[in-house]
């Protein structure tokens, strides 16, 4: 069975040339039309002149050569070897009826003095164009002769169909001309992109913005968009390449541990039991890493693509947050403790995102503030319509000058030999930038460590 043809790109060219050359393709039949219209009204008018102007010549010669039973040669010259080929006529008597002519076609009467009365009459045949007037006979002041001539109307739509022949050409060739100008007009103006498209193709890494002084104005949110897609592209590619100088910075402290009991264990079963104990904490240390990494990296990803996060209740998501630590923070000798307000509070944010952040600020409580000590989780309004979220401990604290360095990857406060990476607050950090929030660093009123994220309000509550 073949395979169906791949479809056609859609062309800008294409479509710009449609859109102007069938209009002017209609509007040149409008306007034949419109000429043949124009050019038989001008007719009409000439030859309802020429045929008004016969009939007061017919009675000029029938008052010169009078009238009897019939006309005189003269005047059935004129009548009947006309080039225009007036052949129907009538000439009518009041008191003694018609004199000559076809009398039943004719039935108007204008009244004595009048101009001659134009109107139409439609024969077995023909339609005809009649000319009528009225005058005193020659021959008895009381008697009234009305003349009535017609003609055809091929002689005028003859002429019609002659000036339109003759105005087609030179509108055809203005029409030509006009659609090679639309052609070449628009040829030349998508050239305009030729130094975007070049910019484009000499590219081979750089995710730089491309939008110049050169592009159009048409396009400015075209390249604008792209250059929002480039700068989210590089957002992550820069977070991958930390997230990968991060890894290989961490994992190979570990990797080199696991080789080095590894080769005690081989060199001395004596050892191996010892070595395995090794083996299993630092296992336990590379999954720690591994996770902590991993939610960086997410956090990161989350920045980059720069999305709109969805309306979220802390007062009604922090509180289960917290419980499900409560176990945990227990076996650890930590008092675990929430105090929050009973009306929603709302703030634009991931759930699990902000999970990662409370769940990192409550390992660094339990690793720092050691057994015995309490912690407590505590959630507010802001003034501006925002929320703070709070976590502190009445634990040891940190040194006033190593705060400004807390947040940094890898930093640890010095004498401390527990646990840990170094990557927690860091963590923070970066989901707090995702939900463009502030996190502070501070003592607590116990003395311990205090950590305050302050949220903005949402949108919806900002804007006018």
């Amino acid at each position: 069975m073949s395979s169906p043809a791949p479809l056609q790109p859609p062309s800008l060219r294409r479509r710009l040339l449609l859109f102007l050359l069938v209009p002017m393709l209609v509007f040149l039949l409008l306007d034949a039309v419109i000429t043949y219209a124009g050019a038989l009204a001008y007719s009409n008018r000439v030859h309802d002149k020429d045929l008004a102007d016969e009939v007061l010549t017919v009675a000029q010669m029938i008052r010169r050569y009078g009238i009897q039973s019939e006309l005189s040669p003269e005047v059935r010259f004129l009548i009947e070897y006309d080039p225009d080929g007036h052949n129907h006529f009538s000439i009518v008597s009041r008191k003694r009826g018609l004199l000559d002519g076809h009398g039943r076609f004719f039935n108007i009467r204008p009244s004595i003095g009048q101009a001659p009365s134009l109107y139409d009459v439609q024969t077995p045949h023909h339609l005809l164009r009649v000319a009528a007037y009225s005058m005193p006979a020659p021959d008895d002041p009381g008697d009234v002769i009305t003349i009535s001539i017609g003609e055809t109307l091929q002689s005028r739509h003859r002429n019609a169909r002659d000036i339109l022949l003759l105005s087609i050409p030179m509108q055809s060739l203005l029409i030509v001309c006009v659609l090679l100008l639309v052609w070449f007009g628009v040829d030349h103006g998508l050239k305009v992109l030729n130094p975007l498209v070049e910019r484009l193709r000499r590219r081979e890494h750089e995710l730089e913005p491309i939008t110049a002084e050169d592009v159009p104005i048409e396009i400015l949110p075209l390249t604008r968009t792209i250059d929002l897609l480039f700068a989210r592209l590089k957002r992550a590619m820069q977070a991958q390449e930390r997230f990968l100088a991060d890894a290989a910075h961490q994992l190979r402290t570990p990797l080199a541990g696991f080789r080095l009991h590894a080769e005690r264990a081989l060199a001395n079963p004596a050892d191996t039991k010892d070595a395995l104990h090794h083996i299993l904490r630092l296992t336990e240390r590379t999954t720690r890493i591994a996770n902590q990494l991993l939610a960086i990296s997410r956090a990161q990803s989350r920045l980059a693509n720069g999305s709109e996060l969805p309306l979220l209740d802390l007062a009604a998501q922090v509180p289960g947050m917290v419980a499900l630590r409560v176990p945990e923070a227990l076996h650890a000798g930590l008092d675990l403790g929430y105090q929050g307000p009973d009306k929603p509070l709302h703030i634009q944010g991931h759930a699990d995102a902000l999970q990662e952040l409370l769940d990192n600020l409550i390992d660094n409580a339990m690793r720092y503030a050691g057994p015995g000590r309490s912690a407590t989780v505590r959630l507010g309004p802001c003034p501006d319509g925002g929320a703070e979220l709070v976590v502190e401990d009445d634990g040891p604290g940190v040194p006033e000058a190593l705060m400004p360095r807390l947040g940094e990857r890898f930093f640890r406060v010095p004498g401390h030999e527990g646990p840990g990476t170094g990557l927690g607050l860091a963590i923070v950090q970066q989901i707090a930038q995702l939900h463009g929030a502030q996190v502070t660093f501070g003592r607590s009123e116990a003395g311990g460590f205090k950590v305050t994220v302050r949220f903005p309000p949402p949108a919806a509550a900002t804007s006018p």
